[in-house]
């Protein structure tokens, strides 16, 4: 079971000190300035509440509602946006200065899957043992990279040397 904790920021019924509101009724049409206290005998009468809508206005703006149900859809549209919202991921692709061809093109065609499901791509050249005396060829392959899914990709963050790794970000265009 969820729990959904609901902040209360508005001022309702006996909260709001002010001595004259705005009323604005149910339908949404000016009912004029009146007493607090007459605002609240009306919110009353209708079974609704006397919300404070605008504190800073003047006279400050007050609206008659069902707080209860206000703050139920409000949580509801939020939960919606939340539901709606896609998590980026980052995948990642490790390959070696010296790929062959044809893991080249199954790696690249994986990066090509994941940018279209819209994740972000990182590639990872490892260099082993001596290999990072040759750090040329991995940004070649890195740019191959670059290169060969240019249609669909832009480059986050270019080609970086951290320790033996060789690395860069691409995302969806």
């Amino acid at each position: 079971m969820e729990v959904i904790y609901i902040k209360q920021e508005l001022l309702i019924n006996e909260q709001i000190k002010v001595a004259k509101v705005q009323l604005i009724d149910e339908n949404g049409e000016k009912r004029g300035v009146l007493d607090t206290y007459k605002a609240r005998d009306i919110a009353m009468s209708k079974n609704l509440d006397l919300v404070l809508v605008a504190p800073n206005a003047n006279p400050p703006v007050c609206k008659l509602m069902n707080y209860g149900k206000y703050k139920f859809e409000q949580a509801k549209k939020e939960k919606e946006a939340r539901k709606n919202q896609k998590v980026f991921e980052v995948k990642e692709i490790r390959i070696t200065p010296n790929i062959d061809d044809h893991d080249y093109q199954f790696k690249c065609k994986n990066a090509r899957k994941f940018l279209e499901d819209g994740n972000k791509v990182k590639i990872t050249v490892r260099f082993r043992g001596r290999e990072v005396n040759y750090v040329k060829s991995g940004e070649l392959v890195l740019n191959k990279f670059i290169e060969d899914l240019a249609d669909i990709s832009q480059v986050d963050k270019k080609p970086l040397l951290e320790g033996k790794n060789l690395f860069i970000i691409l995302s969806k265009k």
